[in-house]
């Protein structure tokens, strides 16, 4: 089994989220940062990486991806900020 994440990205601004999944943490952010990732994110600077979970199966972040979409925007605060109440890109 591959291990698997899901992230959680903003702009600078802390305005616009967007939930993504990937085996690749490290590469994924980077192509984020590079402005390099999927249209929404590059349209909006969405390069501060500011909350991940580690899975040990890439299967349960993909779905955990899914779940977090459904979520409002509200929760989704919440739960950035249980883990990361600063705010800090990680």
């Amino acid at each position: 089994m591959e291990k698997g994440f899901t992230y959680i990205p903003s702009n600078k601004n802390k305005t616009v989220l967007y939930v993504g999944g990937s085996k690749y943490l490290k590469r994924r952010v980077a192509l984020h940062k590079a402005g390099k990732a999927v249209q929404f994110t590059k349209r909006y600077n969405l390069n501060e990486l500011i909350y991940f979970e580690v899975y040990p199966d890439f299967h349960d972040a993909f779905s955990r991806e899914k779940q977090l979409k459904n979520w409002r925007k509200e929760w989704k605060w919440n739960l950035i900020k249980s883990m990361n109440p600063e705010l800090k890109d990680l």
